[in-house]
């Protein structure tokens, strides 16, 4: 014969499992909101990388691009702008790391590590100061023929290196190659 207490042992089971189950739902359906917000937005994910053609900038030039709500510069330098950044010993440098998002953390600040091309012709990097994030003027601005930052008046030279100044990094170098001849990805 079963005993009456057995059955109402099985529906205490049943309640306790069922509001176990109604409580992690609960829980669950509160907390996902929670942790889905911290999830990039879908404008932050279209930008995650994009491409850029460069056929247009004649050597001396640059172009500025948004990226990731930041100005990137993208310049071609001349003979004598990349003849200049490599006649630099690194020792004489504030920063003496690319600061090169494509390469290890600790490669020195040489013009070839900073560069885009074996060349030296294209150099991309980020456009917002290292001291307290202004946007440095270019073309040549500043005592080493680089970008000046008039926020506070830092110079760089014309690998993007900090020269003279408060600023204490490199102009980043952002993750970046070529596609194809005119056109650059970044991202």
């Amino acid at each position: 014969m079963s005993n009456p207490e057995d059955h109402q042992g099985t529906r205490r089971d049943f309640i306790y499992y069922a509001t176990a189950g109604a409580g992690a739902v609960v829980t669950g359906a509160a907390v996902w909101p929670l942790v889905n917000q911290m999830n990039p937005s879908a404008d932050v994910l279209a930008l995650a990388s994009i491409r850029v053609d460069v056929s247009a900038i004649d050597p001396g030039t640059q172009m500025t691009v948004l990226f990731q709500g930041k100005p990137v510069f993208i310049r071609r330098r001349t003979e004598e702008e990349i003849a200049e950044a490599r006649a630099v010993d690194v020792a004489d440098l504030i920063d003496r790391e690319a600061n090169n998002a494509n390469l290890a953390d600790s490669d020195p600040a040489t013009d070839e590590n900073r560069a885009l091309d074996e060349a030296g012709e294209w150099l991309v990097q980020s456009g917002v100061c290292t001291h307290l994030g202004c946007v440095p003027v270019g073309d040549g601005a500043g005592e080493f023929g680089g970008w000046f930052c008039p926020c506070h008046g830092s110079h760089y030279d014309t690998a993007g290196r900090i020269r003279k100044g408060p600023a204490p990094r490199n102009l980043p170098i952002p993750e970046a190659s070529f596609v194809d001849e005119t056109t650059i990805q970044l991202g």
